[in-house]
């Protein structure tokens, strides 16, 4: 059973930008020493995602990359776009409208501010409930 949590942007700062969200819990993942893999939606999205990674935090930095690199299994947070494949990690962090496969120890979803776009997170919420997860809330 995977521990599913799902984050809902409530922050102003994260409203305006709902990717800094999944910086904080880059970071937070980061200094747990916990492997990353963040489901982006999109290559755009990845691409985004790893430019703001770049200059989320002046005085710090979250090794990272888009998936695809030789050193893919070595990176602590690797930023994977549908089409693309990486190994299991121990955390996922899914932007995508799918559930995560079942062999990921931790899932965060990150859920959209806007009240119209969150069927899908409660779409992925009752997907997880059927094959035997407990899907936690969290606002943030």
């Amino acid at each position: 059973m995977a521990k599913v949590d799902f984050y809902l942007i409530d922050k102003p700062r994260f409203r305006e930008q709902p990717l800094l969200l999944v910086c904080e819990l880059c970071k937070k993942a980061f200094a747990a020493q916990l492997p990353t893999l963040v489901y982006c939606a999109s290559q755009e999205q990845a691409e985004e995602l790893d430019a703001l990674l770049w200059e989320f935090e002046e005085d710090s930095f979250l090794p990272h990359q888009i998936c695809g690199e030789p050193d893919d299994d070595v990176t602590a947070i690797v930023l994977v776009p549908p089409g693309l494949e990486s190994p299991m990690r121990h955390l996922v962090i899914n932007l995508r409208d799918e559930v995560v496969p079942r062999t990921a120890e931790m899932i965060k979803e990150v859920v959209a501010a806007d009240p119209d776009q969150r069927e899908g997170s409660r779409n992925r919420w009752r997907a997880y409930q059927q094959r035997g997860d407990m899907p936690r809330k969290l606002d943030m």
